[in-house]
């Protein structure tokens, strides 16, 4: 064999181990592991029935506390004009901040939770909003929009307790809570006058009256439900409501001063 057959060889060897060195690298990249992905959560259709109405109080009710917040510098700084409690908020006789829900006739609804979070946030040293809900498993996301620290104490009664410091502006937890509990007290025990609440129900057909009283259940399904309105200083009370499909019933929840 002349040397000049042998270069040729050795030449065709190079670029068959080559060719097939490319060859497999072209197939790693064209045809990568596949991945397999969970189905899409599966949520049954609302219904078109709504209740819609206003909690009422009855009665004179006691004049708002200012709070005194100037044991620190940062909350204090924060505001212009003194700041009330906001136990009992009242507005020509109607009632905010009353937690309002269904609390029986929805024993086959599906409980599939969402995943967007709630948030909570603390703003001014104090919580905002300071009455709100979620449902079971539902994300719950703690903020502190505040440049001091804030120590949240939650104490359910059937859900798990936490007591959790937030030193620094922006910090965020999430907390979630597993079974329903109508109300959740939060406490914070570096500044003693922030208190809020977390109602939790198993279902999406919950809301908290605005500051003039009115609230919305919307996309409930026909039935007859049984609805309690909470409030922090004032109990609860209940009615119970039958609804045909595309129905909305009107209703007022009384409360009576104490």
């Amino acid at each position: 064999m002349t040397a000049r057959m042998q270069r040729c060889q050795r030449m065709g060897i190079m670029f068959l181990v080559v060719a097939i060195g490319c060859g497999g690298k072209q197939e790693a990249i064209s045809a990568p592991e596949p991945q397999t992905t969970a189905p899409p959560a599966t949520t049954a259709s609302h219904g078109t029935a709504a209740i819609t109405g206003t909690a009422t109080l009855k009665g004179p009710p006691s004049a708002p506390q200012t709070i005194q917040m100037q044991a620190d510098p940062v909350c204090h700084q924060q505001h212009t004009s003194p700041v009330r409690t906001d136990d009992v908020v009242v507005a020509n006789g109607r009632l905010a901040n009353v937690f309002v829900y269904v609390k029986e006739g929805l024993a086959n609804y599906p409980l599939t939770p969402p995943t967007t979070p709630v948030v909570l946030d603390q703003k001014g040293c104090l919580y905002a909003p300071h009455v709100t809900g979620v449902q079971v498993n539902q994300p719950l996301e703690i903020r502190n929009s505040d440049a001091t620290l804030h120590n949240i104490n939650a104490k359910p009664q059937g859900n798990q307790p936490f007591n959790i410091a937030q030193p620094v502006q922006g910090m965020k937890t999430t907390k979630k809570f597993m079974k329903p509990e109508v109300m959740i007290p939060l406490k914070c025990n570096v500044h003693p006058w922030m208190s809020g609440y977390v109602g939790v129900v198993a279902h999406p057909f919950f809301a908290v009256t605005d500051t003039q009283g009115n609230f919305q259940l919307t996309g409930l399904p026909a039935g007859t439900y049984v609805l309690e309105a909470w409030h922090e200083r004032f109990g609860t009370t209940t009615q119970t409501v039958t609804l045909g499909d595309g129905a909305t019933h009107t209703l007022e929840l009384s409360f009576q001063a104490k």
